[in-house]
């Protein structure tokens, strides 16, 4: 899911999308503390649609496998090319994620590294 600003609302609606997506399954979050995701509506919400919230620790990027993701992402976007409109570069770093197969995407990731930290979890 992408919105042009991603406030409590959007992430709503993905916490919504998650459980229609795993019906009876159980669900573990692990989340950064952006504001949507504190926003006492969507830990209410979260916990009527049973799923588990996991507060990542602050300042800790490396921990988070979005921001290594992201990352990654970021160094191919912006590597010599020049967007006409930010619309156009969503477009082309959904395009980028949708392309990688599950095993792509948890390398680059780096869900594989011998480090990782949920590794023997």
């Amino acid at each position: 899911m992408h919105a042009e600003h991603y406030r409590q609302g959007d992430f709503q609606a993905y916490l919504c999308l998650l459980r229609h997506c795993y019906p009876g399954r159980r669900i573990w979050l692990l989340l950064d503390e952006a504001p949507c995701h504190t926003a006492i509506l969507s830990r209410v919400l979260a916990t009527q649609l049973n799923i588990k919230l996991i507060w990542l620790p602050k300042q800790c990027s490396e921990l988070n496998v979005m921001d290594q993701l992201w990352k990654e992402l970021k160094g191919d976007l912006a590597a010599n090319r020049q967007f006409r409109n930010i619309a156009e570069a969503v477009d082309y770093a959904e395009q980028w994620i949708l392309k990688l197969t599950d095993s792509q995407a948890l390398q680059k990731a780096g869900v594989f590294s011998k480090s990782y930290w949920l590794r023997h979890f």
